[in-house]
C-alpha cells in the first residue's frame, strides 16, 4: 500500500492566523532569530498554515 504524505497543514485543528503568528514569533524568539534545519522546516509549516488561515481580500469585479 502506497502511503502519501500531504505537504499542506490539517484543516480539522484549524487554528486563527493569530494563534499561528503567536507560534512563529516564539519560535524565533526562542531561537534568537538562527534556525537549524529542523527550526527551519518547523517554521516553513508555520509559514504555510498561517497563509492557509488568514482571510482572503476580495477583489471588485
Amino acid at each position: 500500500m502506497l502511503h502519501i504524505m500531504s505537504t499542506t497543514p490539517e484543516t480539522s485543528s484549524a487554528r486563527s492566523a493569530a494563534e499561528v503568528n503567536e507560534e512563529i514569533r516564539a519560535l524565533w524568539f526562542r531561537t534568537g532569530g538562527t534556525l537549524t534545519m529542523d527550526e527551519r522546516r518547523e517554521y516553513q509549516r508555520l509559514v504555510l498554515e498561517w497563509a492557509a488561515a488568514s482571510p482572503r481580500p476580495t477583489q471588485a469585479a
